[in-house]
């Protein structure tokens, strides 16, 4: 199923742990907006970098979720954030700086061990909130533009 036309369902949806547990990550229509949602904003980051996006981690179901150690309130669970990477346009740290440095309105923009990006829309008021998270901690991505 298509979500926008360059993003599909499966792509948010795939998980090789829920396969190999027997876990159903199957959104509800809720979350099915959402990530319809979440496919059409990401179609503006995809204009922005002009490469095609790979996709790590889309939608969690709560039980994925929990098994990943990330918290409840995780964008992922709601059907409102990926991880990604885009090697094409390049690093990840130079992925984050461009769409700070965009118009694009996210919520959470995070350089994550400098290895992927974790992005996130809200559907209303977006705080545009950029940051690093690695073995350092958690710290703002601003710290780091030059």
């Amino acid at each position: 199923m298509k979500l926008s036309p360059n993003f599909s369902l499966s792509e948010f949806t795939a998980s090789q742990i829920c396969e190999r547990k027997g876990w159903d990550n199957t959104p509800s229509p809720e979350i099915l907006n959402n990530l319809k949602f979440l496919a059409e904003k990401l179609e503006d980051v995809r204009v922005l970098l002009r490469n095609p996006m790979l996709v790590s981690s889309g939608y969690r179901s709560r039980t994925l979720n929990a098994h990943l150690g990330s918290r409840d309130t995780s964008s992922h669970v709601k059907g409102l954030a990926v991880d990604f990477i885009s090697p094409s346009f390049g690093s990840p740290e130079a992925i984050v700086k461009a769409i700070v440095e965009s118009d694009i309105q996210y919520d959470q923009v995070i350089l994550e061990f400098n290895r992927w990006v974790h992005l996130s829309f809200a559907k209303e008021n977006p705080r545009l909130q950029a940051l690093i998270i690695d073995k350092d901690g958690v710290r703002p991505f601003e710290d780091t533009i030059t």
